[in-house]
């Protein structure tokens, strides 16, 4: 269930290739069917997961950084909590600094609030994947949920979702 994915178009907002939608859907059924039976397992154990984001700015939702670490950590993964000091004013140095310690404490790292570029720019100079808001309903995974069936409630189809997102490009 959990193959790496070789396309990264799931870190960004990206539109998601066909192949790589049926992929996390097909592993998002396979943990919904497995929490259905109680049997969730611990596939990101010793993992960890840095989460920059800043609650308190008001650019996206307490909401996202709840659900991100809530399917981080019901599949084993530690989630660490970073206030981001990068900025559109940040110089190259300074992104590519701190994206490389990023890589080298981190498994991932999910971006919240924070401008496109950047994010993009800390990817590029991390060597771990580098999400782009992808708990976020307004990624394009989100629409994702819809199509994963079953009588599960919304916020347990994005989490499965989310959790075979990170399945699929962390484990």
């Amino acid at each position: 269930m959990h193959t790496t994915l070789s396309h990264h178009g799931l870190l960004a907002f990206d539109p998601i290739a066909p192949r790589d939608m049926a992929f996390v859907l097909d592993n998002a059924r396979a943990l919904q069917i497995a929490a259905q039976a109680g049997a969730m397992r611990s596939l990101l154990r010793g993992r960890k997961f840095g989460l920059l984001c800043e609650l308190d700015n008001g650019i996206h939702s307490a909401d996202d950084a709840a659900m991100f670490c809530r399917a981080a950590m019901e599949l084993g993964a530690h989630v660490a909590h970073i206030r981001p000091s990068l900025t559109g004013l940040s110089t190259a140095l300074e992104v590519q600094h701190t994206a490389r310690m990023l890589g080298r404490l981190y498994d991932a790292v999910e971006c919240q609030g924070m401008a496109a570029e950047l994010v993009h720019q800390l990817g590029i100079d991390a060597g771990v994947p580098v999400f782009d808001a992808v708990a976020s309903t307004r990624h394009p995974t989100a629409r994702l949920d819809g199509l994963l069936g079953g009588d599960s409630p919304a916020l347990d189809k994005r989490r499965f979702v989310l959790q075979a997102v990170l399945l699929s490009t962390v484990a």
